[in-house]
C-alpha cells in the first residue's frame, strides 16, 4: 500500500510538473537594433581616420571599430538579446565583413531607403548607439559635429539644440523604441544622459582633450567595459523610455555655405516644420 501511495504521488507530481511546463510562456523575443558610427570608437581621434575611405589610417580605424563592435555584440547576446541587427551608420562605411562577430546581422552599403534607420520598427526592444560622438560645439567632444563637420551644421528641434544622438533617438522614439546603450567618449556619454536619462547605459572609451585630441584607453579595458555595458543594457530596458518631442516639430538649422572665390563662408539659417520624426531630415 505504501508502495502504491508513493507511486501515485510520484505520478501526480510528475503530472503537475508537466502541466506547469505547458503553461510557461515561450521566452520573449528581445530584438536589438545597433546604429553605429566611427568617430566614437576606441583609438579614433582624428578626422583623417574617418573621412578618407581606404587609406591606411581609415582601414586601421575600421579594424578598431570592428573590435569594439564585437565586444558589444557578445555582451548583448550574453545579456539575453535574441536577435541583433547592426547598421553601418558611418557616412562612408566602417564594417569590415571578414571581422564580423557571429550572432548578429550586418547592414552596409548605400543607398538605403527610409529615414536612415533601415529596418527599424516597433518590434525592437531597444536601440544601441555605438561609436557615437557629441554634437557640434562640444568643447571636449572628440570629433564633435552634427551631420557634417565641413558645413558645421547645428540643429534645434522645438528650440532644443540636438546632435546625432537625439536625431537617431527621435526616429527610434517614433516606433516606441528606447535608446538603451550609448558608447563613445565622455562628452558623448554626458550628452546621452542629458537626453535619455540615467536609465540609459553609457560606456566611455576615451576622454576628449579637444576636437582632435583625446586621452585613450587600452583596447583591453575598453572592450571589457563595452561587453559589460552591453550585457547590462538588456536588463536596463524596462528603465529606458523612448525619446519623443511634441508634434509637429519646429526645426532650425544653421550651416556654413562656401562660395568659390570668397575668403569667408556665409552662415545661413533655415527653419521648417516637421510632421513627425520620420521626416526629420526633410527640408
Amino acid at each position: 500500500m505504501k508502495k502504491d501511495t508513493l507511486t501515485v504521488g510520484t505520478l501526480a507530481v510528475g503530472l503537475l510538473v508537466f502541466l506547469g511546463a505547458l503553461s510557461v510562456p515561450a521566452p520573449a523575443q528581445t530584438r536589438i537594433y545597433v546604429m553605429t558610427d566611427l568617430e566614437g570608437v576606441s583609438g579614433v581621434y582624428s578626422f583623417a581616420q574617418t573621412r578618407d575611405k581606404g587609406t591606411p589610417l581609415n582601414v586601421q580605424a575600421c579594424e578598431y571599430f570592428m573590435g569594439d563592435l564585437g565586444a558589444v555584440v557578445r555582451g548583448l547576446r550574453d545579456g539575453g538579446a535574441t536577435e541583433i541587427l547592426v547598421i553601418d551608420g558611418h557616412g562612408n562605411g566602417a564594417v569590415l565583413p571578414h571581422l564580423m562577430e557571429p550572432g548578429a546581422r550586418y547592414i552596409t552599403g548605400r543607398p538605403r531607403p527610409g529615414s536612415g534607420l533601415w529596418g527599424l520598427d516597433k518590434s525592437f526592444a531597444g536601440i544601441v548607439q555605438f561609436g557615437a560622438h557629441a554634437m557640434k560645439g562640444t568643447s571636449d567632444g572628440v570629433l564633435n559635429h552634427t551631420q557634417s563637420s565641413k558645413t558645421e551644421n547645428r540643429y534645434w528641434y522645438n528650440s532644443i539644440e540636438s546632435g546625432e544622438l537625439a536625431q537617431c533617438a527621435l526616429i527610434a522614439g517614433h516606433y516606441g523604441v528606447p535608446t538603451i546603450l550609448v558608447t563613445g567618449d565622455e562628452a558623448t556619454c554626458r550628452e546621452a544622459t542629458k537626453f535619455f536619462g540615467p536609465g540609459c547605459v553609457t560606456v566611455a572609451v576615451k576622454k576628449g582633450v579637444s576636437r582632435e585630441a583625446a586621452v585613450l584607453y587600452s583596447f583591453e579595458e575598453s572592450r571589457k567595459a563595452l561587453y559589460e555595458g552591453a550585457r547590462k543594457a538588456i536588463s536596463a530596458i524596462p528603465k529606458c523610455k523612448p525619446y519623443v518631442l511634441d508634434l509637429p516639430i519646429k526645426a532650425r538649422l544653421e550651416y556654413l555655405e562656401f562660395t568659390p572665390g570668397s575668403p569667408e563662408p556665409k552662415l545661413l539659417t533655415k527653419e521648417w516644420t516637421i510632421p513627425d520624426a520620420l521626416h526629420l531630415f526633410d527640408k
